[in-house]
């Protein structure tokens, strides 16, 4: 299960068996003494895996952009994401959701995977850059490498 979650192997177990008796949420904490929050999302998870809410998901997975179209297009269409994310695996129905909520604002080409980080810049300016332009990135160059050495000379010479 989750490391994070604040219920015990034990709790987890029993509040499941709960759940298959057909006692909700709230009910369950109230039983079990414990937190309505943990709980509530141990619920949302058994109705979509069963016992399986039981095991450990990976925390990050990938979805192509075809399997995410797909899924958002019969959501859209009037199927319900609770039922379409037991199908597909989703961990939650809200990923479902978000998606939905992105395609309808940005289009599919938002459900595309986006590069992850910051992109990386060039160590040396590129050769189509104007010569002017080259010359003062170069320039800032040079000036922030002479603060540098100055600054270590005068750290050296303290020492």
């Amino acid at each position: 299960m989750y490391a994070s979650s604040s219920l015990s192997e034990a709790q987890r177990e029993a509040a499941v068996a709960w759940f298959e008796k057909g006692v909700g949420d709230t009910a369950t904490a109230s039983l079990l003494g414990v937190p309505r929050g943990p709980v509530k999302r141990l619920f949302r998870r058994w109705r979509i895996r069963g016992q399986g809410a039981l095991v450990a998901k990976p925390t990050y997975q990938s979805y192509s952009f075809e399997f995410k179209l797909a899924l958002v297009e019969r959501f859209i269409a009037g199927e319900t994401g609770l039922s379409l994310a037991a199908e597909a695996g989703l961990s939650s129905p809200r990923l479902l959701e978000t998606w939905a909520r992105v395609y309808r604002r940005d289009g599919a080409d938002a459900l595309r995977p986006k590069p992850r980080g910051k992109p990386r810049k060039p160590k040396f300016p590129s050769p189509e850059l104007p010569e002017l332009e080259r010359l003062r990135q170069e320039n800032e160059r040079l000036r922030a490498e002479v603060a540098y050495l100055g600054k270590l000379r005068a750290l050296r010479a303290q020492e």
